[in-house]
Formats: structure tokens, C-alpha cells, sequence
């Protein structure tokens, strides 16, 4: 079987995604390559596996008509093209018509369309091609799968998206003293201070002004911490120095799993999500959380984690608060992300539900 996995630009997360993918079924025994912008073949393409430069772009422009010749060059001869998103879903749809030898059409949609009427009307013409030209659509969350549906995709589950960082299982316990007492000293952080992290991009969709509203509303003496970078960062650092919250911006971390190991508290703040990373890394990390009803958030962290609202800075305040005061429900929560973490998909459950829909004639549902 030859596999061609599409994508489009990407800040990061599908690309990872395509690259486990790809790593995972070309360890299975499938002739598996990749096909996307240049920019991301360095997180798309792990060592050994073919990467074909096509240029999909992050809305419509009139070089997609290069971009889908090229595509159909690309995909000539593959037994299944599986895309990631609805631009690079709905350009193989298109690139794939009139085949002699058509290949068999897998789509994953990771994103919620959100913005303008403008934008939310271009997705919803993505999402009817895809849906109508696939042979499979997986979606991240459960609400994307009923949207797919409802748009007529004839064969819709729940994509497999397991952490590519936790691969080998959770951090040991026995690792957070050593990084509470690093982390501390290195952020200046008081022995009594409350210390609250959060892990995301510094974009609209990780509702990180209401994660600054929130920070500023706590009573308790607490550093919030938020690793990351992103095109929102001046407007955030100025939000925090008018609301006077007590939050700091650390940019892009290469320690992500010894900041959710020290924390007291692990926030994501999100205003849609799919089967976020950063959560069910915080889950392997053993980590107190609280989180948004955002998305697919809940569907990763069942009852391991306190909820509220999207948007919700005052109830986020409260949860936090409460558990930076009780240092019993922090540690049961602790136990429970660590529980939660072990129920979580696998890279062998990925390849198992990708076999399942790239073969066809059954269900991807199990």
C-alpha cells in the first residue's frame, strides 16, 4: 500500500501530528510520504520518510490552481491520500477527479472554523467538498464529526491524536521535587507563592485575555506562567499591565514537561480545542487542571480535571483559587490526570483506526 499524507502551512500542531503519522505507519510496513509547503517539511517529514514540496496556503488564492496541478502530480499512483484540514482536504478532492486509477480519499479536520462571516462561509464550502468527495472523514472532536456529518460525510468518527511527546508513557512522579525546586528558583518564585502555568500559542484561539482577566481576579499570591509564542504577545503583555495581573509571557520553552511538573496548577484557558497536546501533556505530568469547555477538552480529560465555561474569567479565578487552597484536591486531581493520562489513545491505536479506514468496506468507529 502507498500512503501520501497532505497538509497545508501549519503552526505546528498538524504538522507534528502528519509527522507521527507518517513515522508510525512507515514503521508498520507502509509505503508512506509527505506532501506540503516547504516550511513545513522539518516538522512534517520525520528522517527517511519522502517529503514533496506543494504550496497550500491558509485561505484561497489564486495560486491554488498551481497548487492542486501539482497535487494531482503527487498523489499519481498512491493506493490512499489521507489530508489534514479542509483547505488540504478539499484540494486532494479536487486534485484527485477524473483519475483513471482514483486513489482512496481519508480526510482529517482538526479546526472549528472561527473569525468573520467571510471565513465561516469558505469553510463551510470546504466542509460540504470534503464531505461529499471522501471516502473517510476523521474529526478531532466530537462536535466537528456531527458538523462533518451533518455536511454528508458518508463514513465520520473520531480521529486518534495521542501526544507525540509521551509516547514512552508519564513523567515519573519521583522527577517533580527536582523540577519544582529548578523551576522556583529559576523563575524567582517564593516558597509560599502559588505557581499556575499554562501552555499555548499566543493566539485568539487559546482565550488567553480571559486567562489574563482570570489571573488578575485571584486573591491568592500567585505567578502565572505562559510558555509559548504567537502573534498576540505585545496585546497581551499590555493587557497584563493594565489589568495588573501577575502574569508572565516565557516565549517558546524546550521544558514543557518540567514546567507542568512544577506547577501547582495547570490552566488551559482555550476557546476551542480538538484533542489538545498541551492537556494530555499535562495529564502524563500528573497535574492539577482546570480547563474550558472547549472543544474536544473534555472528551481527553474525563473527570480529570475541574471545568468551566469558555470565556469565564471569573468562574476560571474561582477554580483556580480553590485549588491553590486546597492542596488535598490538587493532589487527588493529580492522581486522577495520571490515571486518565494511562486511558488515553496510543500511536498503536492511530495505526490500528488508519489501516482500518485506509483499507476500507468497515467502519473506522471501534
Amino acid at each position: 500500500m502507498r500512503v501520501v499524507q497532505v497538509l497545508g502551512s501549519s503552526a505546528g500542531g498538524v504538522a507534528r501530528h502528519v509527522a507521527q503519522v507518517a513515522q508510525a505507519l512507515t514503521g508498520a510496513g507502509i509505503d508512506t510520504r509527505v506532501v506540503g509547503p516547504r516550511s513545513v517539511e522539518a516538522l512534517a517529514a520525520p528522517p527517511g520518510v519522502p517529503f514533496a514540496a506543494v504550496e497550500i496556503t491558509d485561505r484561497p488564492r489564486p495560486a491554488d490552481v498551481a497548487a492542486t496541478t501539482a497535487l494531482r502530480r503527487a498523489v499519481v499512483g498512491a493506493d490512499v491520500v489521507h489530508a489534514h484540514g479542509l483547505r488540504a482536504g478539499a484540494l486532494v478532492v479536487l486534485a484527485t477527479r477524473g483519475l483513471r486509477a482514483r486513489p482512496r480519499i481519508v480526510v482529517t479536520v482538526h479546526n472549528l472554523p472561527v473569525g468573520s462571516r467571510a471565513v465561516r462561509g469558505v469553510s463551510a464550502v470546504l466542509e460540504r467538498i470534503v464531505a461529499r468527495g471522501s471516502d473517510v472523514v476523521l474529526g478531532v472532536s466530537g462536535d466537528l464529526v456531527d458538523a462533518m456529518a451533518a455536511r454528508g460525510a458518508r463514513d465520520v468518527a473520531r480521529a486518534l491524536v495521542p501526544a507525540p511527546s509521551l509516547a514512552d508513557g508519564p513523567v515519573p512522579e519521583s522527577e517533580r521535587p527536582r523540577a519544582v525546586a529548578s523551576v522556583r528558583e529559576e523563575l524567582g518564585i517564593d516558597p509560599d507563592e502559588g505557581l499556575v502555568v499554562t501552555v499555548a500559542r499566543l493566539a485568539p484561539q487559546k482565550g488567553l485575555s480571559t486567562l489574563v482577566d482570570a489571573a488578575a481576579m485571584i486573591d491568592h499570591d500567585a505567578t502565572w506562567v505562559v510558555a509559548g509564542d504567537g502573534p498576540l504577545r505585545e496585546e497581551l503583555l499590555g493587557r497584563a499591565v493594565d489589568r495588573g495581573a501577575p502574569v508572565s509571557l516565557l516565549g517558546r520553552r524546550d521544558d514543557v514537561d518540567r514546567l507542568l511538573l512544577a506547577a501547582d496548577v495547570v490552566v488551559s484557558a482555550a476557546v476551542w480545542e480538538g484533542q489538545p497536546i498541551g492537556v494530555q501533556e499535562a495529564l502524563g505530568a500528573g497535574a492539577a487542571l482546570v480547563v474550558t469547555d472547549a472543544g474536544g477538552t473534555c472528551e481527553v480529560t474525563g473527570d480529570a480535571a475541574r471545568v468551566v465555561p469558555v470565556g469565564d474569567a471569573r468562574g476560571l479565578a474561582d477554580a483556580v483559587g480553590h485549588l491553590l487552597g486546597d492542596e488535598a484536591e490538587r493532589d487527588r486531581l493529580r492522581s486522577a490526570a495520571r490515571d486518565r493520562f494511562l486511558a488515553l489513545p496510543r500511536v498503536e491505536d492511530v495505526v490500528g483506526q488508519l489501516l482500518r479506514a485506509y483499507a476500507g468496506g468497515t467502519s473506522v468507529t471501534s
